[in-house]
């Protein structure tokens, strides 16, 4: 039996194993390195996340994307200088291929409670047995439809998540829905790759966060909008910084701020691509959907009540993720009922473990626990040192226990 076995070879997946490696703890990783990255998201996208809030975790902090960046003179800024998806993608390989070469490239079709431990089911059939399982399955299973439009059949409807490709309907007309980065900076992609696209956002405005000024800062502006891998503000610094605080707070406030904090507002670069090129449908929401002769018309309610049609070849959902546990279908059902949630998420203790002992989330389905810093790269530092330290005590913990149990059994031995 392993130590501990990752689902999930994104970010975070990555960043555990890093650690784990490092402590001598035996375990395997199993999942496409950074999938979610390389097959989920539109090619000339760029990351929210600055230069320097972008790094994997590697215990001497080593393998920055700084470093990557260097090494193959790619242009890099801590903060001026956007990251694309394409050098994000490129220096995750790069990462697992030096740092977690041991990466197996298959899927876990299932996961179950067994004894003191858990038997993972590989594709291949392979069964896995494992002391601790850490969930760093990333976001694609938690792609949010609105279920005003989720009816449609999906060759009218889908997920920004899907769209890798940004030209895949060149020529025709498609309404993408949301005010995020995700929707904002696929609409206009898809309008510069030929797509007639259209932009529905429920604000009466599109916002964008600032571009990064050059500009020298006041020891009071340093003080009051302190600079943090969220962004500037002290609320952001904390959730950047104080995970283990966030999860003090009281559960509803908590939520509340994943909910709130770091609102919609697109990436500051697509600004130019977006206002003025792409048709705005502002302040609407989308009520319903119904397809006739072809076509999707799209139902919309403004703000004063009103209802608007919208027609169009196809509707896509830039509408975030929520987690739901339900949609992991690889966890077994009598071990999936066993995990206490709130909202949708796993109730998680200070180390990160779910209601079930030994099972552990990281990532997106871990924010509601330890704030939005978990919606992004920069978290994957404290869910690896984190979890790295409490398998490390199990395990010591265990060696202890050991000759007590390998003693009671030879008690428990009848006499002749």
């Amino acid at each position: 039996m392993i130590e501990a076995a990752i689902v999930g070879a994104g970010p975070y997946g990555l960043s555990i194993a890093a650690h784990l490696r490092r402590q001598g703890l035996p375990y395997r990783i199993f999942g496409p390195p950074m999938d979610s990255w390389l097959t989920h998201m539109p090619k000339g996208m760029m990351l929210k996340s600055d230069g320097f809030a972008s790094n994997l975790s590697e215990p001497d902090g080593r393998m920055t994307l700084k470093d990557f960046c260097q090494e193959r003179e790619i242009p890099y800024s801590d903060t001026a200088i956007p990251v694309s998806l394409d050098t994000f993608t490129a220096y995750g390989l790069a990462f697992k291929e030096r740092i977690v070469p041991e990466l197996e490239n298959k899927m876990v079709t299932q996961v179950e409670r067994m004894g003191d431990g858990y038997r993972l089911i590989l594709s291949n059939g392979e069964q896995v047995r494992a002391r601790h399982v850490i969930l760093a399955v990333g976001i694609t299973h938690f792609a949010y439809i609105p279920e005003t439009i989720a009816h449609l059949p999906d060759e009218f409807v889908s997920h920004s998540y899907q769209h890798q490709r940004v030209d895949t309907y060149r020529g025709r007309n498609v309404v993408v829905i949301g005010g995020g980065a995700s929707a904002i900076g696929l609409a206009g992609l898809m309008r510069a790759a030929g797509v007639d696209s259209q932009l529905v956002v429920r604000e009466s405005e599109v916002s964008f966060h600032g571009a990064p000024s050059n500009m020298p800062r006041s020891l009071w502006q340093q003080i009051r909008h302190p600079k943090s891998g969220l962004g500037p503000g002290l609320r952001s610094r904390f959730c950047a910084n104080s995970p283990e605080l966030f999860h003090l707070l009281p559960e509803k406030l908590r939520i509340e701020a994943v909910r709130r904090h770091l609102g919609p507002a697109g990436h500051w670069v697509s600004k130019d691509v977006v206002l003025g090129k792409v048709p705005l449908i502002l302040g609407c929401s989308p009520e319903g959907a119904e397809v006739r002769n072809g076509k999707v018309f799209l139902h919309l309610r403004t703000a004063d009540g009103s209802a608007r049609e919208v027609e169009t070849d196809h509707v896509v959902a830039g509408t975030g993720y929520r987690v739901n546990l339900a949609r992991l279908s690889f966890l077994a059902p009598a071990l999936r009922a066993q995990i206490e949630t709130s909202a949708g998420s796993p109730v998680l203790s200070r180390k990160l473990e779910s209601s079930v002992p030994g099972l552990y989330f990281a990532g997106l389905a871990a924010a509601n626990s330890f704030g939005p810093v978990m919606r992004f790269t920069y978290g994957a530092n404290f869910a690896a040192r984190n979890l790295t330290r409490t398998i490390l005590q199990a395990a010591a913990m265990g060696r202890a226990m050991s000759p007590v149990r390998q003693k009671m059994q030879v008690e428990q031995v009848p006499r002749s």
